[in-house]
């Protein structure tokens, strides 16, 4: 199974140097297509829902400290099989654009981070793991809209 860092790594080599934000709302969006689009889950670790959203903190402490991301040492692109490379890429063609703080408000306003942050104070730290059947639930009734 891929990690994140290697999920992160591929997102790097398709889009470039990056803030830590949006690598980590990117990372997140692809698990959670994944989960739809795949019915599989891209990554083993977990997403935790932070103050500012959805954080893999084990990705977290591979870019501590660094506001642009550039490399991920940890993470190998070339582990990803062509489907999953296609999720990414989707998930890159959707949201890669955006900016961190769009991506971040974003990720606020549904429900997987909302309802795994109930009854926090806005900005407490938590780290309280977004369940994936939650997201898998969440993003596929959004795609039934579509």
């Amino acid at each position: 199974m891929l990690t994140c860092f290697d999920v992160a790594a591929f997102l790097l080599q398709e889009k470039g140097s990056m803030t830590a934000m949006k690598l980590q709302k990117l990372v997140y969006y692809c698990q959670a297509w994944s989960l739809v689009w795949d019915d599989a889950q891209l990554f083993p670790e977990e997403i935790e829902a932070w103050a500012n959203g959805p954080i893999v903190r084990d990705l977290f402490q591979a870019h501590r400290g660094e506001y642009m991301v550039s490399a991920i040492p940890e993470g190998d692109p070339s582990k990803l099989n062509e489907v999953q490379m296609e999720t990414v890429q989707a998930v890159l063609g959707y949201y890669g654009e955006k900016s961190s703080q769009w991506l971040s408000d974003l990720t606020h306003m549904e429900d997987p981070w909302k309802n795994t942050r109930a009854g926090l104070p806005e900005m407490s730290r938590s780290n309280r793991v977004i369940p994936l059947y939650v997201m898998a639930d969440y993003y596929s009734s959004l795609q039934s809209k579509e």
